[in-house]
């Protein structure tokens, strides 16, 4: 799951205000927000494909609204959809606490209908989303905070970056973006270093100083998912052939879900592709003698290495 979260609380919060108002100007939205016109008639028209009609009003007191016969209703939206809302900013909100996700809740609440209130409840309590790791992490939530910040205010960002490989530089970034991916924080933005977009990992991030650089925000479009190829580059990836022992039936499904298949002798076959690199060599090895790499064979040689020099440092302390 990728989340542009800013993008998400500046389209309800300007869906709200639409429903409140006959018709604002897309230059108070934009001062409001802190961000251009053009990202709000971009965020508008985006509000429009989503089946809410949208119309604009020329003239001295022009602006932008919705369509009158469409307001008919108290709330355009019934209350399984806005209780999937709030179920989804509350999960926010506890990945990232900040009191403006308290504000944009009420604003929702204050849509609906008494009708809609009374149950409400009821049906958010359906559907929990907690996305804020089982141990806590204060340090986490604390990078996001400043790199929120940065972004809200267009400062760019130093810190030291640590990559996969452990390889160590000190970073300059133009911030754009926080995402969730795959359970993990990751900030996307423009490197001054590589001259490129690049996502980096929150928890590989240290000494991170939001500066007094401003910068002009480039022309980035999110809706294509960009570090989706970033990551799965061909070169990245190899073919694992694993056997998993049958007490580790369970973790391979959770882990590798279709693409696993069951053997005669009651063992676990996945055959996937994945990145190379520590990460793998450690997830491999978090699994003990439970799993066998069958191929390829230099990551059979790998693993073989490390779990020599594992022995090796252990049986010196003993």
């Amino acid at each position: 799951m990728a989340v542009n979260m800013l993008k998400l609380e500046r389209l309800i919060s300007i869906l709200v205000i639409l429903l409140r108002k006959e018709r604002v100007q897309a230059k108070e939205l934009a001062e409001m927000f802190g961000v251009s016109v053009r990202t709000i008639l971009r965020d508008v028209d985006a509000i429009d494909l989503a089946g809410i009609p949208i119309v604009t009003y020329q003239g001295f007191n022009g602006g932008i609204g919705i369509a009158k016969g469409y307001r008919l209703d108290k709330s355009i939206l019934t209350k399984d959809e806005m209780a999937a809302i709030i179920t989804m900013a509350k999960g926010m909100a506890g990945a990232l606490p900040d009191k403006n996700h308290e504000i944009l809740l009420e604003k929702l609440k204050n849509t609906l209908s008494s009708a809609q209130v009374e149950n409400l409840e009821t049906k958010v309590n359906q559907l929990v989303i907690d996305l804020s790791p089982w141990r806590g992490n204060q340090s986490l939530k604390v990078k996001a905070a400043n790199i929120r910040r940065a972004i809200d205010s267009l400062k760019e960002l130093n810190f030291i970056y640590t990559d996969s490989s452990g390889h160590t530089t000190m970073r300059e970034v133009e911030p754009y973006s926080l995402v969730l991916k795959g359970q993990s924080w990751y900030l996307y933005g423009w490197c001054l270093m590589r001259r490129d977009l690049r996502l980096f990992k929150l928890a590989r991030i240290k000494e991170l100083t939001v500066t007094d650089k401003s910068y002009k925000p480039r022309e980035i479009s999110l809706e294509q998912l960009p570090w989706e190829g970033n990551r799965q580059r061909p070169e990245n990836m190899i073919k694992l052939e694993l056997v998993f022992e049958q007490e580790f039936a369970s973790l391979a499904e959770e882990c590798f879900g279709e693409e696993v298949c069951k053997g005669d002798d009651g063992r676990i076959m996945v055959m996937a592709e994945m990145p190379e690199n520590n990460w793998l060599y450690g997830f491999l090895l978090s699994f003990g003698t439970g799993v066998e790499v069958i191929n390829p064979p230099h990551i059979r040689t790998k693993l073989c290495k490390i779990g020599e020099g594992i022995y090796k440092k252990y049986l010196q302390q003993t």
